[in-house]
């Protein structure tokens, strides 16, 4: 009887339960009736300040090479235009500045673009101004119409710590508003050779071609810092990627909105990582510092009393942690700021003060031999690597010497095609051929031929 009675309510329970509606498995929406975290509220915050940059840029296409030389052209009266193409890339960026407009990304986003768009959250695009960039941090600062947008607040870098949670924004491979998520690798990070100044933030966020120049927030949606670059030996992303840390992008940004470029001072100072050999000589308590190996006679360094052999722990009260990040330190501060160094000398510790110095002070205006020169500071004639050439120190944007194609840092090997002998023999040069139809300099390790179109 008992088989029969439960095969009865077998009968009458299994309609019952096929007739009942769905059980649907999901997430809670809360437990204990606390909600569960989310970044969606501060990402509903930040996002609209995240932007999207797509660039134009006009390339050369490829002739003979004696079409490349403008005497040739000049002489058989060929004209300067060059058949051109056009090449599209895309990065992100982010408003930093909403009153005025401002935009921080990476200088390699916008570098060489002739026309810059900006794809906001809204779905407006507008065309963006440059206002100035930096390739030795590789930062940039662009300008859009101030009306209805969004901004991101700086954060300040220096609290960060390994093990926070970060959150990286931007338009990788395209894709607008993608967000990932991880933690700060580790901190300071330098040697890449990824650029000249070098203290990145390491993160696990995923980073990928496109998201350069977009932010990384803390979780209260404030910019730490701007992503930049990721380690990628196959191709992909393997969770290392790397952004200049806010602070650093606030003070370059700073300098190009005030000059349209970056006025890095000289303080005339060598130095070394300590090693543990040196640590032990000189009783220190770690290695966390840097040993001075030279000191250039008349330089700030030396007006404020460095010595050879004396040890820099601090930089304006903040630890030095090795010859690198002091790089970084003096690179970023400006032409006339005071220096504050606490230093180990003899085993005792002591504090010194110096200020910044001009590196260009005695440069010359370019304008004072020729007009075509106008904006360019040039220094006097230097041999290094036994090649004459005369050291180019700023460059005002919108200018006749930017127009012509100079940059800070380059050096001027020929003019016209004629070497040079001396700063007064370029005005010699310009003067007798009536104008500029070349200029050949040096720039970086590469050599450029800059013609006049």
């Amino acid at each position: 009887m008992t088989f029969i009675r439960h095969l009865v309510l077998a009968f009458v329970l299994i309609p019952l339960l096929l007739s009942a509606p769905p059980l649907r498995a999901g997430l809670p929406t809360s437990i204990d009736d606390q909600p569960l975290p989310s970044l969606a509220p501060m990402l509903e915050r930040a996002v609209p300040a995240v932007v999207n940059i797509s660039t134009v840029s006009q390339i050369e296409a490829a002739d003979h090479p004696l079409l490349r030389d403008p005497f040739f052209r000049h002489f058989f009266d060929i004209p300067q235009e060059r058949q051109q193409r056009k090449n599209n890339s895309l990065g992100s960026g982010i408003i930093v500045d909403a009153k005025r407009g401002l935009v921080l990304t990476n200088h390699h986003v916008i570098a060489k673009a002739s026309e810059i768009g900006i794809g906001m959250h809204d779905g407006r695009t507008l065309a963006a101004e440059l206002i100035g960039t930096d390739p030795a941090t590789d930062i940039a600062v662009l300008r859009i119409p101030a009306k209805d947008l969004a901004a991101l607040s700086f954060a300040d870098s220096d609290s960060l710590r390994v093990g926070d949670f970060v959150v990286a924004i931007g338009n990788p491979f395209g894709l607008s508003q993608t967000v990932t998520s991880g933690i700060v690798s580790g901190l300071g990070r330098t040697g890449l050779g990824i650029e000249g100044y070098e203290s990145f933030i390491q993160t696990d966020a995923s980073i990928n071609p496109g998201n350069s120049g977009g932010p990384l927030v803390n979780l209260r949606g404030e910019l730490v810092g701007m992503n930049t670059a990721i380690l990628a030996p196959g191709g992909g992303n393997i969770g290392i990627g790397f952004a200049i840390p806010a602070n650093m992008a606030r003070a370059i940004m700073e300098q190009l909105v005030e000059h349209g470029a970056v006025r890095r001072g000289l303080f005339g100072v060598g130095v070394q990582d300590l090693t543990g050999e040196l640590v032990a000589a000189f009783n220190l308590e770690d290695r966390e510092g840097a040993l001075v190996t030279s000191v250039e006679k008349g330089s700030a360094a030396d007006d404020a009393g460095l010595r050879e052999g004396d040890i820099i722990l601090t930089v304006n009260d903040k630890p030095v942690r090795g010859s690198a990040d002091l790089r970084n330190r003096f690179g970023l501060l400006r032409v006339g700021e005071r220096v504050e160094l606490e230093i180990v000398r003899g085993g005792k510790q002591r504090r010194l003060s110096g200020i910044i110095a001009d590196p260009y002070r005695d440069f010359v205006r370019g304008d004072r031999l020729s007009p075509i020169l106008a904006g360019a500071l040039l220094g006097e004639l230097d041999r290094r690597g036994g090649v004459p050439a005369v050291p180019v120190g700023t460059v005002e944007t919108d200018t006749p010497a930017w127009n012509a194609g100079l940059r800070e840092g380059d050096r001027i090997l020929q003019v016209n095609g004629q070497g040079i002998d001396s700063l007064r023999e370029i005005a010699i040069l310009l003067s007798k051929a009536g104008g500029l139809y070349s200029l050949r300099v040096q720039r970086g390790d590469d050599l450029v031929l800059l013609a006049r179109r």
